[in-house]
């Protein structure tokens, strides 16, 4: 038994049959069909050498397509970043934490395509009013609705709770359909909103989130030190 199983001929011969009794194998396992090597001289073959390279031609089509969708993220991915640098040029020019924060909120609004906008500090750290600024002398201990989020640091995005919502955009949060909430530190958080609930979305990458929190955060608090 073993010799028969090793004998070539035999191998072949059961290949053969097998391929007869299931002449859809090729579909089931496409990428065998462009390993095989076929004889030019039978015209039989011609339909098998078509599929072969039929299969070539859609590899070579969803290969284009990913390198395509690649470089739409990499083109979007500059922009963003051409926009963010933009944004810290803004707040550089800033010589008072009012200026900082407008030009954030400015930036923010044009140039992100964002809906809303609120700045909310904690603290002692005051700007005149304005209708995107929040303030909030009871620090932390006066947002349970973002207990968990100033605890963990991080950027939040995605479409929050009604209560969430509620605090942060007030009378306009039934129009804010998904947000993303920043971290600034003891000094606050910074909330952006869109009527496009697919905006922002859980899981999306947060580092253009963070370095904008972060240049706010370190101008904000760089220039209360000067006053």
């Amino acid at each position: 038994m073993t010799n028969a199983l090793l004998d070539d001929t035999l191998k072949a011969g059961d290949v053969a049959a097998y391929l007869r009794r299931h002449p859809g194998f090729l579909s089931d396992y496409p990428e065998l069909a462009t390993l095989l090597t076929l004889p030019r001289e039978q015209g039989a073959v011609a339909s098998l050498a078509a599929y072969q390279l039929q299969a070539l031609r859609e590899k070579n089509s969803d290969l284009e397509r990913k390198l395509g969708e690649l470089a739409a993220i990499a083109a979007e991915n500059e922009r963003l970043m051409q926009r963010v640098h933009d944004l810290n040029l803004a707040v550089l020019r800033a010589h008072t934490p009012a200026v900082a924060a407008r030009a954030v909120v400015a930036r923010l609004s044009e140039d992100f395509g964002t809906d809303q906008v609120r700045l909310v500090l904690f603290g002692s750290l005051s700007l005149p009013p304005a209708d995107w600024l929040l303030c909030e002398p009871g620090g932390r201990g006066a947002m349970p609705e973002f207990t968990d989020f100033l605890a963990h640091h991080e950027p939040i995005s995605g479409r929050l709770s009604a209560e969430r919502l509620q605090r942060l955009f007030g009378q306009h949060a039934s129009e804010v359909r998904s947000a993303a909430v920043m971290p600034l530190g003891d000094l606050g958080l910074l909330a952006i909103g869109s009527h496009d609930p697919d905006h922002f979305q859980p899981g999306m990458g947060t580092m253009f989130l963070k370095m904008i929190a972060a240049t706010l955060a370190a101008a904000l608090a760089h220039l209360q030190d000067g006053i």
